[in-house]
């Protein structure tokens, strides 16, 4: 079984995922920009398989209603994980795992949200 470490850029949580990352996707809607500074990229694991450390240093943040949450560090701001809170999987940012991840993104997301400062050109499938 592989794990995978990662943490906030402070480094007041960190977080092992045991198992496989399955290949990221990248959200270009307008919440995810405004929580990441660009588009956000995660991949979705089960929460069984993520542990938290420093948990006490982690606030979530409602979004979309009450079905979602963002979660970031407190200390650092550093946006982590995006948890639909009826399903048993989390989303983990890409960014903040330690290398390498053995994955890639496969698909971008709400691209007719993305900002007008950036293209997508690598080719990958968009959805809208």
């Amino acid at each position: 079984m592989s794990t995978y470490k990662g943490s906030c850029l402070c480094g007041t949580i960190s977080f092992t995922v045991n198992g496989e990352l399955p290949p990221p996707d990248a959200c270009h809607c307008k919440q995810c920009r405004k929580f990441s500074g660009h588009y956000f990229v995660s991949t979705d694991v089960p929460k069984a398989s993520l542990t938290i450390v420093g948990e006490e240093n982690l606030r979530w943040f409602p979004s979309g209603g009450k079905k979602v949450r963002r979660g970031f560090c407190v200390t650092c701001g550093a946006s982590l994980f995006w948890d639909p809170l009826e399903h048993d999987w989390i989303g983990v940012a890409m960014g903040a795992f330690d290398e390498p991840t053995e994955t890639q993104t496969h698909i971008h997301v709400f691209t007719s949200e993305k900002g007008d400062y950036y293209d997508l050109t690598d080719g990958l499938p968009q959805k809208l």
